[in-house]
Protein backbone atom coordinates (compact mmCIF):
# COMPACT_ATOMS: atom_id res chain seq x y z
CA UNK A 1 0.00 0.00 0.00
CA UNK A 2 1.66 3.22 -1.16
CA UNK A 3 0.86 6.65 0.26
CA UNK A 4 1.05 9.98 -1.51
CA UNK A 5 3.38 12.47 0.18
CA UNK A 6 0.36 14.08 1.89
CA UNK A 7 -1.07 10.73 2.88
CA UNK A 8 2.12 9.33 4.38
CA UNK A 9 1.44 8.43 8.00
CA UNK A 10 3.02 11.05 10.24
CA UNK A 11 4.90 9.79 13.30
CA UNK A 12 6.22 11.98 16.11
CA UNK A 13 9.34 10.39 17.65
CA UNK A 14 10.16 11.63 21.16
CA UNK A 15 13.51 10.70 22.68
CA UNK A 16 16.20 12.59 24.58
CA UNK A 17 18.87 10.59 22.71
CA UNK A 18 19.64 12.03 19.28
CA UNK A 19 20.97 8.61 18.20
CA UNK A 20 17.72 6.89 19.14
CA UNK A 21 15.70 9.59 17.35
CA UNK A 22 17.81 8.95 14.24
CA UNK A 23 17.25 5.17 14.49
CA UNK A 24 13.45 5.64 14.69
CA UNK A 25 13.58 8.13 11.85
CA UNK A 26 15.58 5.74 9.63
CA UNK A 27 13.42 2.71 10.39
CA UNK A 28 10.16 4.51 9.77
CA UNK A 29 11.18 6.65 6.84
CA UNK A 30 12.16 3.42 5.10
CA UNK A 31 8.68 2.07 5.75
CA UNK A 32 7.06 5.09 4.11
CA UNK A 33 6.28 7.23 7.13
CA UNK A 34 6.91 10.91 7.62
CA UNK A 35 8.80 11.39 10.88
CA UNK A 36 9.05 14.51 13.05
CA UNK A 37 11.30 14.37 16.11
CA UNK A 38 11.19 16.02 19.52
CA UNK A 39 13.90 15.78 22.18
CA UNK A 40 11.55 15.62 25.19
CA UNK A 41 7.93 15.41 26.30
CA UNK A 42 7.56 19.16 26.72
CA UNK A 43 8.66 19.78 23.11
CA UNK A 44 6.29 17.05 21.90
CA UNK A 45 3.36 18.69 23.71
CA UNK A 46 4.33 22.08 22.25
CA UNK A 47 4.48 20.57 18.75
CA UNK A 48 1.02 19.06 19.24
CA UNK A 49 -0.36 22.29 20.67
CA UNK A 50 -1.04 20.57 24.01
CA UNK A 51 1.44 22.38 26.25
CA UNK A 52 0.07 24.37 29.18
CA UNK A 53 -1.58 27.54 27.93
CA UNK A 54 -1.72 26.38 24.31
CA UNK A 55 -4.87 25.76 22.30
CA UNK A 56 -4.85 22.41 20.49
CA UNK A 57 -4.38 22.82 16.75
CA UNK A 58 -5.26 19.31 15.58
CA UNK A 59 -6.22 20.45 12.09
CA UNK A 60 -2.81 21.78 11.09
CA UNK A 61 -0.56 18.95 12.20
CA UNK A 62 -2.00 15.52 11.74
CA UNK A 63 0.09 13.09 13.72
CA UNK A 64 -0.98 9.45 13.32
CA UNK A 65 1.22 7.99 16.05
CA UNK A 66 3.69 9.00 18.74
CA UNK A 67 6.69 6.85 19.62
CA UNK A 68 8.23 7.94 22.90
CA UNK A 69 11.13 6.82 25.02
CA UNK A 70 10.13 5.95 28.58
CA UNK A 71 13.13 7.41 30.42
CA UNK A 72 13.58 11.10 29.65
CA UNK A 73 14.47 14.03 31.90
CA UNK A 74 11.59 16.30 32.89
CA UNK A 75 8.72 14.08 31.75
CA UNK A 76 8.69 10.31 31.33
CA UNK A 77 7.12 8.60 28.34
CA UNK A 78 4.36 7.42 30.68
CA UNK A 79 3.58 11.00 31.77
CA UNK A 80 3.49 12.03 28.10
CA UNK A 81 1.17 9.09 27.34
CA UNK A 82 -1.23 10.27 30.06
CA UNK A 83 -1.35 13.81 28.56
CA UNK A 84 -2.21 12.63 25.05
CA UNK A 85 -5.71 11.36 24.51
CA UNK A 86 -6.47 11.25 20.78
CA UNK A 87 -3.23 9.93 19.29
CA UNK A 88 -1.98 6.34 19.67
CA UNK A 89 1.27 6.16 21.64
CA UNK A 90 4.00 3.51 21.49
CA UNK A 91 6.47 3.51 24.39
CA UNK A 92 10.06 2.30 23.94
CA UNK A 93 12.65 1.59 26.60
CA UNK A 94 16.05 -0.01 26.94
CA UNK A 95 14.97 -1.45 30.30
CA UNK A 96 12.83 -4.57 30.39
CA UNK A 97 10.87 -3.85 33.58
CA UNK A 98 7.54 -5.75 33.62
CA UNK A 99 5.82 -3.35 36.07
CA UNK A 100 6.75 -0.41 33.81
CA UNK A 101 5.53 -2.25 30.70
CA UNK A 102 2.23 -3.13 32.41
CA UNK A 103 1.80 0.46 33.66
CA UNK A 104 2.19 1.81 30.13
CA UNK A 105 -0.08 -0.79 28.51
CA UNK A 106 -2.77 -0.23 31.13
CA UNK A 107 -2.28 3.53 30.67
CA UNK A 108 -3.31 3.22 27.04
CA UNK A 109 -0.10 2.54 25.10
CA UNK A 110 -0.62 0.69 21.80
CA UNK A 111 2.64 -1.17 22.24
CA UNK A 112 5.76 -1.30 24.42
CA UNK A 113 8.96 -2.02 22.51
CA UNK A 114 12.46 -2.66 23.80
CA UNK A 115 15.49 -0.83 22.46
CA UNK A 116 17.40 -1.16 20.29
CA UNK A 117 14.56 -1.06 17.79
CA UNK A 118 14.83 -3.57 14.94
CA UNK A 119 13.39 -3.79 11.45
CA UNK A 120 10.75 -6.20 12.83
CA UNK A 121 9.64 -3.43 15.23
CA UNK A 122 9.20 -1.08 12.28
CA UNK A 123 6.93 -3.69 10.68
CA UNK A 124 4.86 -3.91 13.89
CA UNK A 125 4.54 -0.12 14.00
CA UNK A 126 3.56 -0.08 10.33
CA UNK A 127 0.74 -2.54 11.10
CA UNK A 128 -0.54 -0.28 13.90
CA UNK A 129 -0.44 2.73 11.57
CA UNK A 130 -2.29 0.84 8.81
CA UNK A 131 -5.00 -0.18 11.28
CA UNK A 132 -5.42 3.47 12.29
CA UNK A 133 -5.81 4.63 8.72
CA UNK A 134 -8.55 2.09 7.94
Amino acid sequence: MEFDIDEKPHVLAVDDSSIDRKVIERLLTNSTCRVTTAENGKRALEYLGLADGQHPNHGDLKVNMIITDYSMPGMTGYELLKRIKEIPVVVVSSENIPTRINQCMEGGAQEFLLKPLQLSDAKKLRCHIKKLNN
